[in-house]
């Protein structure tokens, strides 16, 4: 990876990191305040793929609609995550059988929701793009994701169990 790419990606997990923990912090934050710090966590992700995809103007054309569309529903999805990890952090001290059941049933529809949001927009993203192209867009968010993931997992407490 090249120099400059590399200080894009780091750029951009940072900022997924930020757009992860920012549905908790917006009670704290004017609102605008948040949309300025998304938009640009948007943009910085946006231009780390234009940077990595080498699209020509016929499939930059095809492909930045549905890119938009479908990180809308991945911010859903993530959103959805933060507020996981904050729950489990508020209870994770005192944390009961029937807190931890909805805990791990929300994580596993969760994580049941990410390979079908994926699925469901192969076709769009292949009707957009040649097959290498998609491929190449599917491992740079593998890769930022995997990253978020390895950041997040760092700062999650371990529950104390029961004896």
């Amino acid at each position: 990876m090249k120099k400059s790419n590399r200080g894009v990606l780091i750029m951009v997990i940072l900022a997924a990191i930020v757009a992860m923990v920012a549905p908790t912090l917006a009670q704290d934050k004017p609102a605008d305040n948040m949309e300025i710090v998304l938009e640009k966590i948007r943009a910085d992700k946006k231009l780390f793929v234009a940077e990595n995809m080498q699209l020509t103007d016929a499939e930059a054309k095809a492909f930045w609609p549905v890119y938009e569309q479908y990180q809308d529903e991945l911010f859903l999805l993530r959103a959805r995550t933060a507020k996981l990890i904050k729950d489990y952090g508020d209870a994770h001290e005192k944390m009961t059988s029937d807190t931890a059941k909805k805990l791990l049933d929300e994580l596993m529809v969760i994580e049941g929701l990410g390979p079908k949001l994926r699925q469901a927009y192969l076709p769009k993203f292949r009707k957009a793009l040649p097959e290498v192209k998609v491929v190449r867009y599917y491992q740079i968010e593998n890769k930022i994701y995997a990253v978020l993931l390895y950041e997040l997992a760092r700062n999650i407490p371990l529950a104390k169990t029961a004896n």
